[in-house]
């Protein structure tokens, strides 16, 4: 069988990511074109870390996205001549390269891992999402009132973070769980949180003005309803929002696993926010808790939870490869990058490139989330 060179396998690789590279460029251009007028983000391109880090999440974000061109073959398909084959490796037939190489199911190690990025960064950032939801939601009054609110609320978060993540991320992803209408019981509680969420958001900013305040209210609920229905039903009408049964019991189990972390920093910013003198001013002019909390405490705390939400996201990633590696994430066949690194494991004193490319791709997406957490803060503390 003939191979490739390395520097080949090298050149092939970066022209296969192109649309990637293009897209890349196109962002960054335009992001140091207009950097004054993004706020925070903008000022990014002023920190050399930040725009590696930037450029690192971007990359995987455009990979996933053109994940459909820049794989040369389908994740799931098996060609047995290529099964354990080195890097480089051309198939006979039609003279496409296994750029890196195959596995021991004779499927081609680059493709699936490009297609892997798209599983990650699916339920990495979604979940964080709804975590972030959930735990702003309830952060927000047990800081703002305190009392038995927030004793209740805290006692809660603190049950839950009593457990060891991993085990509980074990539990709630075993067949004699996922089995139950447990996680579907979850989905349904943590899922409605974005909704009241919105719902609050725009009556306290709007109930004084019912015109704008009805079309609000019209969107969220028409909107929320039907990701609500496709996500925790599989009833979307338009058969656009669905979720396999793997991957909810995942996203539940990050969004059950996460809030009260998100709580607890959310409750300790509402407690010092709240003590500010333009905080004491909107108390003064007559306004309602919820507004205060919605629109003069929480766009304050802004900084820190956007750098959460980017560390959040790679700690997601690496317990989402975690529980691949133990089988406990997607099915066997997913190319998701821990179900991966997993199946290369098994043979890895006889053949490291199945495990080591998706595990690089893992690390890199994880490194670059944590640099640009780390400009994050430095640039919000500036503000």
């Amino acid at each position: 069988m003939e191979y490739l060179s390395t520097f080949e396998v090298i050149t092939a690789t970066l022209f296969q990511f192109w649309p990637t590279w293009l897209a890349l460029v196109v962002l960054l251009a335009l992001s140091y074109a207009f950097q004054h007028n993004l706020g925070l983000y903008g000022r990014l391109f002023d920190n050399r870390v930040g725009i590696v880090g930037l450029s690192i999440v971007a990359f995987w974000i455009f990979t996933a996205i053109f994940a459909d061109f820049i794989a040369p073959f389908d994740p799931l398909a098996q060609i047995v001549v290529m099964k354990n084959k080195l890097p480089g490796a051309i198939e006979p037939e039609t003279g496409q390269a296994f750029l890196f190489g195959g596995d021991k199911l004779a499927r081609d190690v680059f493709s699936r891992m490009v297609y892997g990025s798209q599983i990650v960064l699916i339920i990495a950032p979604a979940a964080t999402s709804f975590a972030l939801m959930v735990g702003i939601s309830l952060g927000l009054p047990a800081g703002y009132y305190g009392g038995k609110t927030d004793t209740v609320l805290s006692f809660l978060a603190n049950l839950v973070l009593a457990f060891p993540v991993i085990l509980l991320f074990y539990l709630l992803v075993t067949p004699g769980i996922t089995e139950t209408p447990i996680p579907y019981a979850m989905a349904g509680l943590f899922f409605i949180f974005p909704i009241v969420f919105f719902v609050t958001l725009f009556y306290t900013r709007y109930k004084k003005r019912p015109d704008k305040l009805w079309l609000q209210l019209a969107i969220t609920l028409s909107l929320g309803g039907w990701i609500y229905a496709g996500l925790v039903f599989d009833a979307d009408p338009l058969g656009i929002i669905s979720i396999d049964p793997n991957e909810l019991n995942i996203f539940v189990a990050v969004v059950f696993a996460t809030s009260p972390a998100v709580f607890r920093i959310v409750r300790g910013l509402v407690m010092d926010i709240k003590t500010r003198d333009y905080i004491a001013a909107a108390q003064t002019r007559g306004e309602t808790p919820w507004y205060i909390m919605l629109w003069e405490i929480l766009p304050n705390a802004r900084g820190p939870l956007i750098v959460d939400a980017c560390l959040r996201i790679g700690y997601t990633t690496i317990l989402l490869g975690t529980l691949g590696y133990f089988g406990l994430g997607m099915a066997p066949e997913s190319p998701d990058w821990g179900t991966a690194i997993k199946e290369g494991s098994r043979l890895l004193r006889l053949y490291v490139h199945p495990a080591i490319f998706p595990a690089a791709a893992l690390m890199s997406f994880v490194l670059g989330l944590n640099l640009l957490a780390d400009s994050l803060r430095e640039e919000s503390m500036k503000d």
